[in-house]
């Protein structure tokens, strides 16, 4: 089969599975794999420890392994040839650029500003207050790239949007994660060490999203959308174990200072929350205002609230270390990702006859 005629056929089959039940279940594996991780933590502390000192360059190895395991399959579903398709629903697709480029990764800085520096700090570890802005900043400056088509199928989104808007934003990604990180860890008064923050972006942006395009090319010369579909079936129980994984190994090597402090994961949570809904509904009102279809306006505001948490995990363990606060802060992110998202499913659904109102006063373009 032509790479063409792969990609029409890959077009007409982009709907989503419905979220299955590991992944629904997902917030409960994560909480326990922390429970794991701090009770072997506490049991081979030399091990964990171990595991942690792996590192070339200051990049830990065995998270590479690990997060190119979580990585790879994910960006294997992305067609990049979707982003001829940009100009179908660009009023969509700006206000979600928009959302996620120039409101997002600030918005989420402000509040940690707000929050985490300020109203909490008395009940925060001082010497972790710049290491959890730090994290949330990483959260919020990258989209997220796989677990939005489930999103997107659950509010009966276009499908062919939702593709080109990943597709996009994968892009932007490679050449703007470094700089907006940079600028905003810098406004933030948080030293950036450039030298790792560009091996990260090298490590786990632009070699796994070269990777996959080439592996998604071989499979669909070689076997058509059945040979994709075939091994992303296959690549997905792994692509979540090396999650989890992570996950342990992570919490081994933070659970004597949660342990300490549990009140920390509670007050992380609050600013990704109100981020998460505040970006949503302005995205949703954004496209509602400009006259959007809901079929796109839902996807897109999703695509605005959610986080591509597996690569902030990575990027935090890789410039500040798995025991800093902004690892911890990264994963909190991870643990509330699939309880808010689904709850802005049931939102944006809920909201469908007050959305087509307002979105039929508005004259078409």
């Amino acid at each position: 089969m032509s790479e063409t005629a792969a990609v029409a056929d890959d077009r007409k089959t982009a709907k989503a599975p419905s979220l299955g039940k590991f992944e629904r279940f997902l917030t409960l594996w994560v909480a326990l794999c922390i429970i794991a991780g701090i009770g072997l933590g506490h049991a081979v502390p030399g091990v964990f420890h171990a595991l942690g000192a792996a590192t070339v360059a200051q990049v830990n190895l065995p998270v590479a392994v690990l997060v190119w395991l979580m990585i790879v399959p994910m960006l294997l579903k992305i067609d990049l040839a979707a982003l001829g398709q940009v100009g179908n629903h660009w009023r969509g697709i700006v206000t979600t650029v928009g959302v996620n480029w120039l409101v997002k990764p600030f918005s989420m800085a402000l509040l940690g500003w707000l929050f985490i520096a300020h109203l909490f700090r008395p009940f925060l570890p001082a010497d972790q207050i710049d290491g959890y802005i730090a994290g949330l900043i990483l959260l919020a400056a990258a989209p997220c790239t796989a677990m939005v088509f489930v999103w997107s199928n659950l509010v009966d989104g276009e499908p062919h949007f939702t593709l080109s808007q990943v597709a996009l934003n994968d892009t932007i990604m490679v050449v703007a994660f470094a700089p907006l990180v940079a600028l905003l860890l810098g406004l933030s008064s948080i030293t950036v060490p450039w030298n790792t923050l560009l091996l990260s972006v090298v490590l786990y942006i632009v070699v796994p999203v070269i990777v996959a395009q080439f592996w998604r090319r071989m499979l669909l010369m070689q076997g058509g959308q059945a040979a994709l579909a075939r091994t992303l079936r296959a690549l997905a129980p792994l692509s979540l174990s090396a999650l989890l994984l992570t996950l342990v190994l992570l919490f081994g090597l933070q659970g004597e200072q949660i342990m300490r402090q549990p009140i920390v994961i509670a007050l992380l949570a609050v600013p990704i929350l109100i981020q998460v809904y505040f970006n949503a509904g302005l995205a949703y009102w954004l496209n509602r205002s400009l006259g959007v279809e809901w079929c796109v306006a839902g996807p897109s505001a999703l695509i605005g609230a959610s986080n591509f948490f597996e690569l902030a995990v990575a990027t935090a363990i890789a410039l500040f270390g798995f025991q800093s606060g902004a690892a911890l802060a990264t994963v909190v992110g991870m643990l509330v990702e699939v309880p808010v998202m689904l709850s802005v499913v049931h939102l944006v659904r809920r909201s469908r006859g007050w959305y087509e109102r307002g979105r039929q006063a508005v004259p078409a373009s």
